[in-house]
């Protein structure tokens, strides 16, 4: 007798139920307007909820107007902004799916053009920001600019850390209020909490920095005042890099025990990337930071084993994210104990309906009743071309 497919089982996470265990990954469309929501990001998270992914996250959203990537970056550090986000998760919801949030602090790689026009650092001189924008002042834990060429980020104090950390508290009460159901802390790819536990972003030798138990002070406490200001049924999760890939960087041991310290402090998931201390993400980079070539590419699910690890080590459920394709693919992750929840980010941007393709794929929905019934005539459609070719 085959196993039933872990793919389409729900899955609780404290009062939270996931239909199912495919969760769109936090996807930064730099098209936002002053941190508010445009129309661009109702029609691309909805169309997410119609292909019935379990969790939907919208794309990292800045905790303070200081902590945009890009000035077209999502924020929530007004009410205001809070609500133009309503009308996306009441639709969520009504799919059936659950709508999530990821609260992001850009930290030192703040002030930055959009990837799709320039890129890199906002200019500094007056005349270039006529265009690209006014560049804005960065923090981080140290004064370690990203690479060469980048804005020199200012040292947060002990007034500026409280003000970060209370900066993440209000953003998570808002995400609640208008309806969202899972948290996620953005502490990965070279962001401010990152750059706190990396070695290679945090040089300080006060109580936040000088070895790993002070490097993981400040990530820790935010987990914790994010956790007490939020509904108990709600879960929080965590994305971290669970490897700098860099000589003297953060490793997978740190993230094991890093991952330990996180349950403690109320986190239920740890969503498991790589890279980006000093460059793009591993999924976007080799380990030196360059892009990927068609020689250079990752494999499909470089990153489980990440995911892996921590699942069985820390005592917490982990998600793989990373090159994940193929249905029979994420089946396998989740049958192995390779993950508990798959993420998908550019293969679901390429096939909003994944979900139900997999469903098919998998057997799981001979007869497409998944599928929205605003759409029953196409699926109709489609069966019957199913039969012809049998």
């Amino acid at each position: 007798m085959s196993e039933p497919v872990k793919l389409f089982e729900p899955l609780t996470l404290r009062g939270t139920v996931l239909p199912n265990r495919i969760v769109v990954s936090p996807l930064c469309m730099y098209s936002a307007v002053e941190g508010f929501a445009q129309p661009w990001h109702f029609a691309h998270l909805s169309t997410f909820a119609r292909g019935k992914a379990g969790l939907v996250f919208t794309e990292a959203t800045a905790v303070e107007a200081r902590g945009r990537i890009t000035p077209a970056c999502l924020g929530i550090w007004s009410d205001d902004q809070a609500e133009a986000l309503r009308p996306i998760t009441e639709f969520i919801e009504s799919m059936g799916c659950v709508p999530g949030l990821q609260l992001a602090h850009a930290g030192r790689k703040a002030s930055t053009r959009p990837p799709f026009s320039a890129g890199g650092p906002l200019p500094l001189n007056q005349a270039d920001s006529a265009t690209a924008g006014a560049p804005w002042q960065t923090v981080a834990p140290s004064a370690l600019p990203v690479a060469d060429g980048w804005h020199i980020p200012s040292e947060l104090d002990a007034a500026g850390l409280q003000q970060v950390k209370q900066a993440f508290v209000d953003a998570a009460r808002r995400a609640v209020e208008v309806g969202f159901r899972v948290l996620e802390l953005h502490m990965a790819h070279g962001y401010l909490l990152h750059s706190f536990l990396s070695p290679l972003g945090n040089e300080r030798d006060d109580a936040y920095g000088s070895d790993l138990e002070g490097r993981m002070r400040f990530p820790l406490e935010v987990t914790a005042a994010v956790r007490a200001a939020i509904p108990d049924e709600l879960p929080l999760f965590a994305r971290i890099s669970a490897i700098d890939g860099r000589e003297g960087g953060w490793t997978l041991d740190d993230s094991v025990l890093f991952s330990r310290r996180m349950t403690e402090a109320g986190a239920d998931v740890i969503d498991c990337s790589s890279g980006g201390i000093g460059g793009a993400p591993r999924f976007r980079s080799d380990d030196t930071g360059k892009p990927l070539t068609a020689d250079s590419a990752r494999a499909p699910g470089f990153q489980v084993p990440f995911a892996r690890r921590i699942r069985d080590e820390a005592g917490i459920r982990s998600m793989a994210v990373g090159v994940i394709i193929d249905p029979h693919q994420a089946e396998e992750i989740l049958q192995s104990g390779g993950a508990d929840l798959v993420a998908l980010g550019r293969e679901i941007m390429h096939d909003p309906f994944w979900p139900l393709h997999a469903a098919e794929a998998l057997g799981v929905d001979p007869d497409y009743q998944m599928w929205p019934q605003q759409y029953a005539w196409a699926v109709d459609r489609r069966a019957q071309i199913k039969l012809l070719n049998r």
